[in-house]
């Protein structure tokens, strides 16, 4: 038996300053002994809870099943214990895989090294068994094997999630410096927002925030629109169990009252691409978009505002970012009183822009920015 089948120990990767938030929304979907760490968290979960944390969760990014922790001093010593593995167990050699792996503080310096002696072993171990080799695919693997070593201890697990949880499936295009999906999750969250005053965002770009709005308010699964998992290529997967889980957590769902959240930009481009986005999600059409400049919008009081503005990464050349960020303290001040405004800054230096005192400020990093999240009260 594979390690995660002796203990129900399983690990969420997660990004970094959000694990207390990750790790209460995985006791939410049914996780057990959560325990955090940095850039993840470990949890109990049977078979059901599994299932429902891959289909629900919208603030991990790959639920981990670990198959074997080893020492491991040298690079030929992986290979051998990678090559011990019944890998058939999970896939055949006519599928594919990829391996991803992280290593720190070991005999082993370089993560891609790791990685391909993994790869290796893997592929050496199909060999031997069966005569024959399955294919290596970055991309859409069937299988996503992980490898972690951290100061000689290695762990070899499977990826139950099938490749990264933020990729929702809504959004087919970014548009301009994007917001990564859980990181915008994770905004909504940290806002409070339960749907008992309308939201707004009036710099939605490609909608991602109302996307994530619509899903938190809606109950709409984090995985909702995914074809395939990890989990299913588990010796131990059980299908009825798993479509079960997804009928109860699908039937959950609920749809917004029209208009409850709604948002604009300035370019007809990011209000088209946001509604596209947006409809590729149950009830996405009751969602309203209007092409507006944030400038010219009267009367947003009593609501609450999200958004993200932008803060100097592949943006058109000559934008007066100072401008822009005093203006938005402005509207904020003017045009949403009564409102609860939660601004997500990738770079901090524009806080002081806003001219508004924060309520409170939140580390809250995206893609190797040291991004804040910052929440103002507009009385």
């Amino acid at each position: 038996m594979f390690q995660y089948q002796l203990n129900h120990r399983f690990f969420a990767q997660v990004p970094e300053g959000i694990e207390e938030l990750a790790g209460q929304e995985l006791a939410e979907l049914g996780a057990e002994r959560v325990r955090t760490a940095f850039r993840g968290v470990y949890f109990d979960a049977g078979q059901a809870e599994l299932y429902r944390i891959n289909y629900g969760a919208r603030l991990s990014t790959r639920i981990l099943a670990p198959l074997i922790t080893f020492r491991c001093h040298s690079a030929d010593y992986l290979y051998r214990k990678a090559k011990e593995i019944f890998w058939e167990d999970f896939f055949s050699a006519n599928q594919t895989f990829a391996v991803f792996a992280n290593v720190t503080q070991s005999k082993i310096h370089h993560s891609q090294y790791a990685a391909l002696r993994l790869k290796d072993g893997v592929v050496d171990s199909f060999r031997e068994r069966l005569s024959q080799r399955p294919s290596v695919e970055k991309i859409d693997p069937h299988v996503w094997i992980g490898l972690y070593i951290d100061r000689d201890n290695a762990t070899i697990s499977l990826d139950t999630s099938g490749g990264s949880l933020h990729r929702r499936g809504y959004r087919e295009e970014g548009g301009e410096a994007p917001m990564q999906e859980i990181v915008a999750g994770a905004m909504i969250r940290l806002s409070g927002w339960d749907g008992s005053k309308p939201l707004y965002d009036p710099l939605c770009g490609s909608g991602t925030l109302l996307s994530e709005a619509l899903m938190t308010y809606s109950r709409i699964p984090g995985a909702y629109l995914r074809k395939r998992f990890g989990f299913q290529s588990l010796p131990d997967y059980d299908e009825t169990l798993w479509l079960a889980v997804k009928q109860e957590m699908d039937r959950a769902m609920r749809p917004p009252p029209e208009a409850l959240i709604s948002g604009s930009d300035r370019s007809a481009k990011a209000v088209d691409l946001a509604r596209r986005n947006l409809m590729e999600l149950p009830w996405g059409e009751r969602i309203p978009l209007r092409v507006a400049d944030f400038r010219t919008i009267l009367d947003l009081q009593d609501r609450v505002i999200v958004c993200n503005p932008p803060y100097g990464i592949r943006l058109e050349r000559n934008t007066d970012l100072s401008t822009l960020y005093r203006d938005l303290g402005d509207f904020l001040k003017h045009q949403c009183t009564g409102a609860s405004a939660f601004v997500y800054f990738g770079n901090r230096e524009w806080i002081a822009h806003v001219g508004l005192k924060p309520s409170w400020k939140k580390i809250l990093k995206s893609g190797g920015l040291d991004g804040r999240l910052v929440k103002y009260e507009i009385y």
